[in-house]
């Protein structure tokens, strides 16, 4: 397995459509960056965010979740990240990735440096959609947010040859996903599990 240099990621992008929109670049200056760079493509956060809160009573139950624990917040400016809290969010970019691909995300340092975590578990191959962005403020203070600025590195590995069963083939439940995405259970078994 390798990882996919810049000029890769710029093919796949332009001829299969990997990444939508692309930024051709790596755009810095006043921003917190985004777009190609060496190893990798630094994704942008979409200006929705649904930032937990506690009604009382509510439990988290990934199984049957209840989404009165939410607030939607909407700002192109800058969304306030409580202290101590967590936010769900999404790239603005849409990704299709292809079959012998699997992409692994990391947080930007310029988040992670103030204590903010972005997490996302691996896009697998033929996963395609938004990705559903999770923030953690694990500080004791109030934090910022800067929609349609960069939130995380994504970095493309392609396998010795494509897999025989992708995300798509075997319906993933979160396949196609648009805008941000809540946890769901799949109702009904495969065979083969």
């Amino acid at each position: 397995m390798s990882i996919l240099p810049d000029h890769e990621i710029r093919r796949l992008a332009v001829e299969q459509e990997m990444i939508a929109p692309f930024s051709e670049t790596l755009k810095q200056e006043g921003v917190i960056s985004h777009g190609l760079s060496s190893f990798g493509y630094d994704s942008r956060v979409a200006p929705e965010f649904k930032i937990f809160t506690n009604p009382g009573g509510v439990l988290i139950d990934p199984k049957n979740f209840d989404d009165s624990c939410l607030v939607t917040k909407v700002s192109e400016d800058a969304i306030v990240l409580p202290a101590n809290s967590f936010a769900l969010a999404r790239t603005v970019e849409y990704f299709k990735i292809p079959d012998d691909i699997l992409v692994i995300c990391l947080g930007k340092s310029s988040y992670a440096r103030c204590g903010i975590i972005v997490n996302v578990t691996p896009l697998e191959p033929g996963w395609e959609g938004h990705v559903t962005l999770e923030f953690s403020n694990t500080t004791p203070t109030d934090a910022l947010i800067y929609p349609n600025e960069g939130a995380c590195q994504f970095l493309f590995f392609r396998g010795e040859s494509a897999c025989e069963v992708t995300y798509a083939m075997r319906g993933g439940k979160y396949q196609g996903q648009t805008g941000i995405t809540l946890p769901r259970i799949k109702k009904t078994i495969d065979a083969a599990e």
